[in-house]
């Protein structure tokens, strides 16, 4: 078992184009059941990316196909492709 903050900062790889999406900046706990619902991954980029949104990428927890000691990785077909193509 792991906690929530065990997972930040770690790497996220994009497992259908093996494209690094960025690294783990918080998670999103359902209240109901304490169960991870979201993992939020903090994008690469400048001032312009967060100020039209492109900051951040909220990952389902049902995307994440593996967790690793520094890599967590994800299938982008589960989450949509909208956020790979704003970079």
């Amino acid at each position: 078992m792991f906690r929530g903050y065990n997972l930040r900062q770690r790497i996220v790889i994009d497992v259908n184009s093996a494209e690094r999406l960025g690294t783990v900046s918080d998670v999103e706990i359902d209240e109901r059941d304490g169960s991870i619902t979201y993992v939020i991954i903090r994008r690469r980029g400048g001032f312009l990316s967060k100020l039209f949104g492109f900051g951040e990428i909220e990952v389902p927890w049902n995307a994440i196909t593996a967790v690793g000691r520094e890599f967590i990785l994800v299938n982008s077909l589960i989450f949509g492709e909208k956020y790979l193509k704003n970079e």
